[in-house]
């Protein structure tokens, strides 16, 4: 069969197979990360719409990040340590270049620390010291990021919220997850945000799927599938045909027929 698979016709239409074989699967990857985005984007959606809860109720120091944690609203009440505040360098925020103000938020009760980005601010000395007191926080969860890629920055400057750097840092349990803070109170009584710009939560990469996508996907590949299984019949049918062929010209034994 391999010498009829060499004919200059089949080789022909086999690299057409190969190019359309390509091109299939690259649209399925395509509708796979489109099932992707849109299943993140679904249960983070699913996620901030549910009510705030009890970080304590939710995670425990040191377990992982829940498949469902990105965006999710958690409270947590603690004390700042402002010895521990960090600037995370190298970010934005409508437009501007700038710090996360990143601050260590300690319950006393259990000495579980949570990381809060406590927002945004376009120079490292417009930076406050978070405040003091037991203070009461409202947040979105996110993952720790990545390890920083950026040179070596000042004392007290980072380049990601990278939680397996900050764990080694700030005594205590730390939990797995950083949060963004979308309101803080002292004593009932918001805290002035003193020049801080809060951080709109950003959309996370990873969650669930858009099944319908995810579908058109498969479709795609079995596409991709079908032209290859289509070529190879071809060519067995091709591949008989010529076996019959030379069958029937073989010349008959005498004294047989």
């Amino acid at each position: 069969m391999l010498r009829t698979a060499l004919k200059p016709r089949w080789l022909g239409l086999f690299a057409l197979v190969v190019v359309i074989g390509v091109v299939f699967t690259e649209l399925g990857l395509w509708q796979l990360h489109v099932a992707q985005d849109k299943g993140a984007a679904a249960a983070i959606s699913a996620s901030a719409s549910r009510p705030a809860v009890p970080i304590s109720s939710y995670l425990t120091p040191h377990a992982d990040f829940p498949a469902d944690g990105s965006g999710r609203l958690v409270t947590m009440t603690g004390s700042y340590a402002a010895s521990r505040q960090v600037l995370v360098a190298d970010r934005r925020l409508d437009g501007a270049s700038g710090f996360w103000v990143v601050a260590s938020l300690t319950d006393p009760a259990t000495g579980a620390t949570l990381a809060v980005v406590r927002g945004f601010v376009r120079s490292a000395a417009d930076a406050p010291v978070p405040p003091t007191g037991s203070v009461s926080l409202t947040g979105s969860l996110a993952p720790g990021e990545s390890p920083s890629t950026l040179p070596a920055l000042p004392s007290g400057q980072v380049g990601a919220v990278d939680l397996s750097v900050l764990v080694n840092e700030w005594p205590g349990s730390l939990y797995n997850a950083f949060a963004f803070a979308t309101a803080e109170t002292v004593a009932g009584q918001p805290v002035p945000l003193s020049g801080l710009s809060r951080i709109p939560p950003p959309s996370a990469t990873g969650g669930g799927l858009q099944w319908r996508n995810a579908a058109y996907a498969f479709q795609w590949w079995i596409f991709a599938l079908f032209a290859l299984w289509m070529w190879g019949r071809m060519v067995r049918e091709d591949w008989l045909v010529d076996n019959g062929r030379r069958d029937a010209e073989q010349p008959v034994p005498v004294g047989h027929g």
